[in-house]
Parts: C-alpha cells; sequence; structure tokens
C-alpha cells in the first residue's frame, strides 16, 4: 500500500464505443477488461490512446481471488502480460468466488467474511503480487446475498486484508449502493471503517430498482443516490481517480459527456488543490 497514481475521470473502454470513447471530452484514462483484449495484439483503439498518453488499467473478471483454491498460473501470467502490454500503473480485480473445482459460477459471488477465508484469500493475494508486474487492487462487488455466519462487515474483511498484504482497494460506491438497498449496509459507517488511504480508485455506475431489489446493471445512467456517495467519499478523502462504467445500452456521446462532467464536478472542488487527485504537473 502506497501512493496511487493521480488518474483523474475515466471511462471503461468496450469494442461497441471505441472510436466514442477516443473522441469523448473529459476522458482522462481508461480501463479495460483484461479478458477482452489480446496482450500480444491489442486493439487498434487501445494503441491509439496509448500514443496520446492515455493510460490504460487492466481490470479482470476471472481469476477468482475469493475461491478455497490458489489463483490459476495460467490466468496470472495473461493478466501479466496485459499490464506489460498495456504499460499498466496497476491492475484490478474483484474480491469474488467464481469457480470451484473447475465449475465456473458465471457471476461473481461474495465471499463469506470469515476468518479462515480471510487467511485463504490472504495468501492467494499474496500469490498474485508476486506474480504481476505493477500493484494490485481489489473491487468491492454487487452483492445480493450474503452468507450466514459473517464474522466481520465487508469494510472490516477489506482493512484486514489491506494490513496483511499492502493490495489497494478499488472502491465501488455504485456496489455499495447495492448494499445499503439489497442488505440493509450503514454505508457511512462503512466509509469510516475502510483504510482509505489504500483506494486506488473508484467505480461508479448505473443500475435499475425491482421488485425492491437493486440491480447494478452498469446499463443506466447514474442515479442521484450513487452520486450522492461519491461525495459523501469524498467529504473524506479525494480518490486518485474515478471510473465510469457502461457495459450496455450505450447512451449518444453527449449523455456520456454529461456523465463525465457530473461526475468532474461532483469532485471538482478539490482537483485543483495538491493533493491525490492533483495531476504530477500541477503539483
Amino acid at each position: 500500500m502506497g501512493s496511487w497514481p493521480g488518474l483523474g475521470v475515466g471511462i471503461g473502454w468496450r469494442e461497441e464505443i471505441d472510436v466514442v470513447v477516443e473522441q469523448l471530452p473529459g476522458v482522462e484514462w481508461v480501463e479495460v477488461v483484461a479478458e477482452h483484449i489480446c496482450p500480444d495484439e491489442l486493439p487498434v483503439s487501445i494503441r491509439l490512446l496509448r500514443e496520446r498518453g492515455v493510460p490504460v488499467v487492466p481490470h479482470g473478471v476471472g481469476l477468482g481471488l475469493g475461491g478455497a483454491e490458489p489463483p490459476q498460473r495460467a490466468r496470472l501470467a495473461r493478466l501479466a502480460r496485459a499490464a506489460g502490454a498495456l504499460s499498466a500503473p496497476l491492475v484490478t480485480e474483484h474480491l469474488a468466488f467464481v469457480r470451484s473445482g473447475g465449475l465456473e459460477a458465471g457471476h461473481l459471488l461474495p465471499v463469506p467474511r470469515t476468518r479462515e477465508t480471510l487467511r485463504v484469500i490472504t495468501e492467494n493475494v499474496r500469490i498474485a503480487q508476486q506474480e504481476l508486474p505493477v500493484p494490485l487492487a481489489l473491487e468491492n462487488i454487487a452483492a445480493l446475498f450474503s452468507w450466514p455466519g459473517d464474522e466481520l462487515t465487508e469494510a472490516q474483511f477489506l482493512a484486514e486484508l489491506v494490513e496483511r498484504t499492502g493490495v489497494g482497494l478499488l472502491l465501488d460506491v455504485a456496489n455499495l449502493y447495492t448494499g445499503r438497498i439489497n442488505l440493509g449496509v450503514d454505508v457511512p459507517a462503512e466509509l469510516d471503517r475502510l483504510p482509505l488511504e489504500a483506494i486506488a480508485y473508484v467505480h461508479v455506475a448505473g443500475g435499475r430498482l425491482d421488485g425492491g431489489i437493486w440491480h447494478d446493471t452498469h446499463e443506466h445512467p447514474l442515479s442521484e443516490p450513487v452520486l450522492e456517495l461519491l461525495a459523501e467519499l469524498c467529504a473524506r478523502t479525494v480518490p486518485p481517480g474515478v471510473l465510469l462504467e457502461r457495459d450496455g445500452n450505450y447512451p449518444p456521446p453527449g449523455e456520456l459527456a454529461a456523465e463525465l462532467a457530473v461526475i468532474t464536478g461532483v469532485v471538482g472542488a478539490r482537483a485543483s488543490a495538491p493533493g491525490p487527485w492533483a495531476h504530477p504537473a500541477d503539483r
């Protein structure tokens, strides 16, 4: 754990909107799903962004660090190659259970927050850190349920994992909102328990309420409550970066640009001040 690069405001790069992302105003960096690119033959759009000096961060979805089994060496090696090919400042993954015994869950599932689980995940994270050429940060997932017998809150679990391994945090405030609606999580209390200095960057995304359940769809506009949580986080600390996720039902470019502008506005009061948010050239 330490100083994280100042990234600014970014957007998730997707093949369906590659040209849009290239031309959007206000995009200071992008995140790409690591499993969606070939490290040995990067998409033309990604190469163009890199030539412009836009940082690109690979975001894994299949490493499965939350499982009982150690991370697969081939998956780790591929993620490491992606980081190298992109000259990435860091890589990120989810703190989630995704497979067991060769069977894929097909979804990012929450881990049991017990001391024994913490011991296993600590070892998995250390293995990953040894194999990756850049720092690793882990994301809190959008959970529809929690396991019986949890001994720690999510924030307490993450804080202990950070203390044991030095891993960074990719804090998804939309997923915190999901926890508030679906599980009754006290989000301000959770923010108070987190090691905020470990935050590498933040995700925001849209979703929808259906039958009293909040679904983190990444296909809807940003909601006011998610932006309020981002503001609540920024009242405590200014994250090094904030990224807008969109994975379908893509709106016109103007709407995406407007959402990026809103995000910038939420953190803008601190954007020009020396500190974690400011770009190195501005310090």
